[in-house]
């Protein structure tokens, strides 16, 4: 089983994933896109922006699925 690193340096860029990190206070987590991933840092594109961690703080990540189809918009009236 690989660590949470060796799972970030070794996936393809553009994989969904979540990344949680360390921070001050607790945990937090990064859902999107691995856009970039180098020996220091990975950067995620989130439905917010996009977001450089430190590999250093990371203490899990995971390939996630696609996020579901929108639901369809309903109408007044019916």
């Amino acid at each position: 089983m690989t660590g949470p690193v060796e799972f970030l340096t070794g996936t393809a860029l553009g994989t969904r994933v979540v990344v949680r990190t360390r921070i001050a206070g607790g945990y937090t987590d990064a859902l999107g896109y691995l856009r970039s991933c180098d020996t220091t840092h990975c950067t995620v594109e989130t439905k917010r922006g996009t977001l450089t961690l430190a590999l250093a703080e990371v203490v899990a990540a995971k390939e996630v699925p696609p996020p579901p189809p929108p639901r369809p918009r309903r109408h007044v009236g019916e």
